[in-house]
């Protein structure tokens, strides 16, 4: 999808639909305005006899207003002066999205700038409505044999500017189509099957990030990971054909100097438990157990794409989790490479036997921060529902920078405890640790586990089980938090 911005007036402007803005009470945004001039007052007309609906995120297709020349005019309410604030904001840009997408415009030129929205500058403005018109828009359709009728149609949006367009709105443009393809990648990473999106494809695809862009990706290979003494990892993929891969991607965009930020995102490209097998209801949707390597695929895409001047170290361990007489049993013992003994009770708890070599390898790059990203527990989603992420941090201030971050992006993160009392949870008498601690607190006693493989750094862990994929009619990757992350590196980068 092509995105712009323009300098150009409502009224004049030649374009397959315009979007202009009424608030309740009759109050036009300045090209609403523009277009009810042009029309000898027929929007005014039209809203006095109720035919116009001003309610937030509601929306009137007007074709052929007179005088104007747009081939349709898409009035969006904007609900009461001076309360849109950003969740309204996005949720206008949407169903204006939706509505323009459904008349089978191609083109949608929207003033969404003088849309007074709480504190939120122009080139904030601008960088959500990119940013919202590229998750509506999406569609995957790949594997149709034919595509299906209607839905989004949209290939390029247009943001008009009755001003000319400050450096920072053209900046926010660029910026947020930048991470819109990375949603969009770690979208498509989700939603493909595990029979396409193996271990060795994630790591094809961040070979080709990593050629497009000019920065050095590495591939480690099962001897490699077991030269690295990763027993852990290794533990995981025993039960599986599929060849497990250690993905490294370095970005090097700020001084050498300049200490990396880590990002670990969890590639358990299909997760079926192992020998705990897990039910078979609804075990389709494991193929997305990888989103967190999806997502820090797709940051890395994104922070490329906009040349942060920022050092990025991804790391990816990615394998299947399978059950066959090769498999990790409940009850046995795995070293980690960090010298530390695991009995594993459960190898459905696998994403965290992972995560856990990548945190240690983490160490030898002697980052400013780690962030670890992963689809950890199912308790995360019965704690915090589908809205927002599970964070753990053993640093305040990370933790009040990711808070910031997610605030900021619409993709908001919960600050949960780390507390040692929770550490006793994990005790085994047979080894040093337990990969579980038993069902209360689940998502917690899972970051506290990986928390005693993140003591040498700043570290935080995301839980993205409830926010990074969607079920029921609208089933499939969220692409989150890839807005997150690179919120938080573009804040990195400005510092």
């Amino acid at each position: 999808m092509e995105f712009s911005l323009k300098h150009t007036s409502a009224d004049r402007a030649r374009s397959a639909c315009i979007v202009v803005g009424i608030y309740e009470g009759g109050k036009m945004s300045p090209s609403a305005k523009a277009v009810d001039k042009a029309s000898s007052g027929y929007l005014a007309t039209l809203a006095r006899r109720g035919d116009i609906r001003t309610k937030a995120g509601d929306c009137t297709l007007l074709h052929s207003v007179p005088e104007v020349g747009a081939t349709r005019v898409l009035v969006v309410g904007l609900g009461k002066a001076d309360q849109l604030g950003l969740k309204g904001f996005r949720d206008a840009v949407a169903a204006a999205v939706k509505t323009a997408a459904s008349s089978g415009a191609h083109e949608m030129l929207l003033f969404s700038l003088e849309w007074e929205s709480g504190d939120m500058a122009p080139a904030d403005r601008a960088m959500h409505s990119v940013l919202v018109t590229g998750d509506v828009s999406y569609r995957f359709d790949r594997f149709k044999s034919r595509k299906p009728d209607g839905g989004a149609t949209l290939s390029r949006l247009v943001i008009g500017a009755s001003g000319k367009p400050s450096a920072a709105e053209d900046r926010a443009v660029a910026e947020a189509a930048a991470l819109v393809e990375g949603v969009s990648l770690a979208k498509d990473l989700g939603n493909l099957p595990s029979n396409v999106c193996t271990p060795s494809y994630l790591a094809a695809t961040a070979r080709g990030i990593g050629k497009e862009h000019k920065f050095k990706v590495t591939v480690l290979e099962r001897r490699d990971i077991e030269k690295l003494g990763m027993g852990s990892f290794l533990s995981v993929t025993s039960g599986t054909q599929e060849p497990p891969k250690f993905i490294v991607m370095e970005y090097s965009g700020g001084k050498k100097k300049d200490k990396p930020v880590v990002l670990v995102g969890k590639g358990i490209t299909f997760d079926t438990g192992g020998i705990s097998l897990k039910p078979s209801a609804d075990m389709d949707e494991m193929k997305y157990d990888m989103s967190g390597a999806g997502s820090v695929l797709g940051t890395m895409k994104a922070v490329a794409g906009m040349k942060l001047p920022v050092n990025v170290v991804a790391l990816v361990p990615t394998c299947e989790n399978m059950p066959s007489g090769t498999a990790t049993k409940p009850g046995d013992i795995v070293t980690s490479m960090s010298g530390q003994t695991i009995e594993i009770l459960n190898t459905d708890a696998e994403g965290r036997l992972i995560l856990c070599d990548a945190l240690t390898y983490a160490e030898r790059y002697d980052p400013s921060a780690v962030i670890d990203v992963a689809t950890l527990t199912g308790a995360c989603v019965i704690a915090l529902g589908h809205v927002v992420t599970g964070m753990y941090a053993n640093r305040p201030e990370l933790a009040a920078e990711l808070e910031a971050a997610g605030s900021s992006i619409w993709d908001r993160v919960w600050h949960m405890p780390l507390l040692d009392d929770y550490q006793e949870q994990l005790k085994s008498p047979f080894a040093d640790i337990a990969n579980i601690g038993g069902r209360p607190a689940g998502s917690v006693t899972a970051a506290c586990f990986l928390a005693r493989f993140a003591e040498k750094y700043a570290w935080a862990h995301l839980d993205i089980a409830g926010t990074a994929w969607k079920s029921g009619r609208h089933k499939g990757s969220t692409g989150r938090p890839v807005p997150l992350l690179t919120s938080f590196l573009m804040r990195h980068a400005s510092r």
